[in-house]
């Protein structure tokens, strides 16, 4: 099926997470600002890269022509994501909110997803099967693809004084003021926000294949591309 290709094509990415490492954008006073409210041991993302929405989306450009709320079960459908043969992401916890504000933090931030006009964020928290690695999947309902498109470029530089409020579980945490990496994806009117680090805090080394984290991580995204086949009626 054509749109099986398309999604490893666009998942594939993801690979500019990684590459983000040496472009930590513009660090501005919000920034600073929003990491100094938190605390010094927040957990809070320290590299972030942003991709616009592949065309691919297009019949998701309006909200009013994809009405049908989002549910959890259709969100966090699988409770493993394979990275590799060996190595799973579990999912440990979820949410779905109504109220945009619940998941999010950084008063920018909540300014813009209300005026985008979010009605909807899925969280999902996963833990690894090797005890290493901890990631969580944000997904966010906006009105539009133009709002999607605004949030995930503002982010290149607001992600450290606003981002998703980490959920808990005895399975996974984030370390507070450990390393991680971030990334946010426009997908028609969704915007979807990845969250990758390890459970000790530390930085990845070649050993740690964040590439392949994230391409798993990002697997709730399956609900969206069904969401374009039940619009288009054609998985081509």
């Amino acid at each position: 099926m054509v749109i099986i290709a398309t999604v490893v094509a666009v998942l594939a990415g993801g690979t500019g997470l990684v590459a983000a490492i040496v472009n930590l954008g513009t660090y501005a006073p919000e920034r600073q600002a929003g990491a100094a409210v938190l605390g010094p041991d927040a957990a809070v993302p320290q590299v972030f890269h942003g991709w616009g929405s592949p065309k691919l989306f297009d019949p998701l450009a309006e909200r009013t022509k994809d009405a049908k709320a989002l549910t959890e079960k259709e969100v966090f459908s699988q409770s493993e994501l394979a990275v590799t043969k060996k190595l799973k992401l579990k999912l440990v916890a979820k949410q779905l909110d109504a109220d945009c504000s619940a998941a999010l933090w950084g008063g920018t931030l909540l300014e813009r997803v209300s005026a985008a006009g979010c009605t909807q964020a899925a969280r999902g928290l996963y833990a690894s099967s090797d005890g290493r690695y901890v990631g969580q999947y944000t997904l966010l309902n906006l009105k539009d693809g133009k709002s999607a498109a605004e949030l995930v470029e503002s982010l290149k530089t607001l992600y450290r004084g606003g981002w998703a409020n980490p959920l808990t579980s005895t399975k996974a945490s984030f370390p507070g003021g450990g390393y991680s990496e971030a990334g946010g994806y426009a997908l028609g009117h969704y915007v979807g926000m990845v969250w990758l680090g390890k459970v000790d805090g530390a930085e990845p080394t070649a050993k740690d294949d964040f590439v392949s984290l994230t391409l798993a991580l990002r697997g709730a995204e399956k609900a969206v591309y069904r969401r374009v086949v039940a619009i288009t009626g054609s998985a081509s």
